[in-house]
C-alpha cells in the first residue's frame, strides 16, 4: 500500500468550485507496518495451532483482520482544506478562526510534540511523519491555542490555508 500524496496545486477549473479541496492528505501508515500485521496474523495462527488446523486458520484470520483494522484505522487520518475550513481528523475549523501558520522541520516538530507542547492544543500526530505544521487559533471563544498537524507536505498545507484566507 502506497502512502497517499497531497493533492496537486488546484487548476483554474477546480478553484472555481468552493467544495474542491485545496489540500488533501491522508496520513497512511508506512508499508513496514503491514509486515507487522502479517507477523501478528501468523502469531495468531501459531498460538492456536495446538488446538487443530481449523483453529489455527481461525486464529490466523482473526488476528490478521484485527491487526489490519487497527493499522488501517490509525492510518485513515486526513487533513484537508476545503470550503473555507481546515478539516484535520475529527476537527473542523473555519480558516477565518486561524492565525499564523508555522511550518516545522523535524527538530522543531519534535520540540512541539514534547517540551513546548500545550496540553490544550489540538494535536493530530503521527510518529512516522517527522514534519508538521503549527497553526494558531485566534477565535477568542475557543480555548485551543493552536493546532499541531503532522504532514508530509507542510509547505503545501500552509500555502493552502493562506490561499483560502486570502480569498475570504
Amino acid at each position: 500500500m502506497q502512502p497517499s500524496a497531497p493533492s496537486p496545486a488546484p487548476s483554474p477549473e477546480s478553484s472555481a468550485s468552493p467544495a474542491a479541496p485545496r489540500f488533501d492528505e491522508r496520513l497512511t501508515v508506512p508499508g513496514s507496518w503491514w509486515v507487522i500485521v502479517a507477523l501478528l496474523a501468523l502469531s495468531g495462527g501459531l498460538v492456536t495451532f495446538p488446538l487443530g488446523t481449523v483453529a489455527a486458520l481461525g486464529g490466523l484470520i482473526v488476528a490478521g483482520v484485527a491487526a489490519g483494522v487497527a493499522v488501517s484505522s490509525y492510518g485513515s487520518a486526513r487533513i484537508r482544506v476545503v470550503a473555507g475550513s481546515l478539516v484535520a481528523g475529527e476537527a473542523r475549523v473555519p480558516v477565518s478562526a486561524l492565525g499564523a501558520v508555522e511550518v516545522l522541520d523535524e527538530e522543531e516538530a519534535r520540540a512541539w510534540r514534547a517540551h513546548k507542547a500545550d496540553p490544550r492544543a489540538f494535536m493530530l500526530m503521527r510518529s512516522y511523519v517527522p514534519r508538521a505544521v503549527r497553526i494558531e487559533v485566534t477565535d477568542p471563544a475557543d480555548p485551543t491555542p493552536y493546532l499541531y498537524l503532522s504532514s508530509r507536505d507542510p509547505e503545501g498545507l500552509a500555502a493552502a490555508v493562506e490561499a483560502v484566507r486570502g480569498e475570504a
